[in-house]
């Protein structure tokens, strides 16, 4: 591509992801020269981007697998894409790679790129549904010019099965704001985050952070928590878009029975995860399937051993028995041992945690990811 400006349109589903997973991705673009463009459905946190000097324009994308409006949404897509001229389109989630890289094709730009947050198809799916999901890629690779994955085993994956016509797949990693988490907390700093919510100094805390559905493990690790001596923050909601599982049954469990009632809080949406990983002792991620989670390299940064299933991404993420503990999924005694296990041996905690930032700072640096981006897509 030239060295002229370009413009770029950065794609996604929802409102939620745009603001709080691609905004370096876009601060970055726009600071090289470029003209960068958001779309996705509208909500508040476009908004937020907006407020930062980004145009964000609104099209509505369904997260369900209503086929019509998904037409609806490709029809709006092509004559959004036709009207702006993009030079590059990059999109992001499955629903809107999808719809968003056949609209880019009809309306002829000249680069569609597509980073996989994590394939929806993963090893534990019934093999029929697999074979269609990958059949959708496929497809949809026929007009993907650069397939950026964030896990190493989903480039390698795509490169197995030829997801795209061409060979320019890459790896990219994952990575978060150094700045903003690391491992320097006060001792005042903790003790008001756990008096806020209702914790002890002494209280081993475990924190999980995700979307109150089933596939992230909430009912496992709920199940698990009864035989863990420790309390657990629950960070996250249920987006009214998402069409996951549902944990009601989980959550009257916790919120019931007596054992758990009082060591189970739920915080909700939280605008303060940084302070809330400094306070904690232990980070559990227990999802089912995920692309390169980012929850993780945040608690690594913060100097948390992390517990997490034995999946694509976090097992690459986090290092077994040196950074964290892996276990499998959907195994609710294994990981009340894992967590007990560290809950009670706080040396272990320390040399883990110690450990895992050091392996973050190496390997899953902000700046160092966006960059790699940027340089990929000739920009």
């Amino acid at each position: 591509m030239s060295d002229a400006p370009k413009k770029i349109c950065q794609l996604c589903n929802l409102d939620f992801t745009l603001y709080h997973f691609l905004m370096p991705l876009l601060r970055a673009m726009r600071d090289a020269g470029h003209d960068v463009v958001g779309v996705c459905s509208e909500g508040p946190f476009a908004d937020k981007a907006r407020g930062e000097g980004f145009r964000v324009e609104p099209i509505a994308i369904d997260r369900s697998f209503n086929v019509l409006k998904h037409l609806r949404a490709a029809g709006d897509l092509t004559r959004l894409f036709r009207r702006e001229k993009f030079d590059i389109v990059h999109v992001h989630n499955p629903v809107a790679a999808l719809v968003g890289r056949f609209a880019a094709w009809r309306a002829g730009v000249p680069c569609i790129a597509y980073t996989a947050h994590g394939f929806y198809f993963h090893d534990r799916m019934a093999w029929p549904k697999r074979a269609v999901f990958v059949a959708l890629e496929w497809l949809a690779g026929r007009v993907t010019d650069i397939l950026f994955t964030q896990s190493s085993e989903d480039a390698d994956t795509a490169k197995r099965l030829r997801l795209i016509s061409g060979d320019h797949i890459e790896a990219i990693g994952n990575g978060v704001d150094t700045s903003v988490f690391h491992n320097t907390a006060t001792r005042a700093g903790r003790a008001k985050i756990r008096r806020d919510i209702g914790s002890s100094n002494g209280r081993v805390v475990i924190l999980t952070i995700g979307r109150l559905v089933a596939e992230k493990g909430f009912p496992e690790l709920i199940t698990a928590m009864r035989d863990v001596d420790a309390e657990l923050w629950v960070v996250g909601e249920r987006l009214e878009s998402d069409h996951a599982g549902s944990i009601d049954d989980a959550l009257a469990r916790a919120e019931t029975e007596p054992d758990l009632k009082d060591r189970i809080r739920f915080l909700g949406y939280r605008n303060d995860v940084p302070d809330l990983m400094r306070a904690a002792d232990i980070y559990v991620l227990a999802s089912h399937r995920e692309g390169m989670p980012r929850s993780i390299i945040e608690a690594m940064m913060c100097e948390l051993p992390v517990v997490a299933t034995n999946i694509r991404g976090s097992r690459e993420e986090v290092v077994n028995g040196k950074t964290g503990l892996l276990v499998e999924v959907n195994d609710p005694d294994a990981l009340a041992a894992a967590l007990s296990a560290l809950a009670v041996d706080k040396k272990k905690r320390a040399e883990l945690g110690r450990a895992g930032r050091a392996r973050a700072l190496e390997l899953y640096d902000e700046r160092a990811v966006v960059a790699r981006q940027i340089r990929s897509l000739g920009l």
